[in-house]
């Protein structure tokens, strides 16, 4: 986890291995992103281990681990 310290927020980079494989799964998990405690998002289906980068000022990784997992995918934090 990498924490930028940003004005009076402090940001935190969260990383994640996935299982994502496809664009069409990414849009599954778009409604668990796409969330006001999430200011940034993406996910490299070119890397090996698809990886989720998250940038957030209140969420957790727990958090972003178990919303992945009820949608039915793996997600592991990267450190």
């Amino acid at each position: 986890m990498v924490k930028l310290a940003i004005a009076d927020n402090q940001q935190v980079i969260l990383v994640f291995k996935t299982n994502v494989k496809r664009k069409s799964e990414v849009k599954l998990l778009e409604p668990i992103l796409n969330r006001p405690e999430i200011l940034k998002w993406n996910i490299d289906l070119e890397d090996c281990d698809k990886v989720l980068r998250i940038v957030t000022h209140k969420l957790t990784s727990k958090d972003i681990v178990k919303a992945a997992k009820a949608k039915g995918f793996e997600c592991a934090e990267l450190e």
